[in-house]
């Protein structure tokens, strides 16, 4: 489906973060802007979880190691 362009340390980075993001959301019981802001994290979760990044595609980055 999508070509894989993330490296393991960049997926691990990815899912830790979209992660925490979520988990803030949930346990804080703010208001306002900040707060429905951090459901940005669903992003980083679904890319490292799936280990393809549509940006990297477009910018023709990848983090994988080279294939030999």
């Amino acid at each position: 489906m999508f070509a894989k362009n993330e490296g393991s340390l960049d997926r691990l980075l990815r899912i830790g973060l979209g992660l925490a993001l979520l988990v803030w959301f949930f346990l804080d019981q703010g208001t306002g802007a900040l707060h429905w802001a951090k459901l940005i994290g669903i992003v980083p979760l679904a890319t490292g979880l799936i280990g393809s990044c549509p940006l990297y595609s477009i910018l023709g980055v990848s983090t994988c190691p080279m294939k030999g």
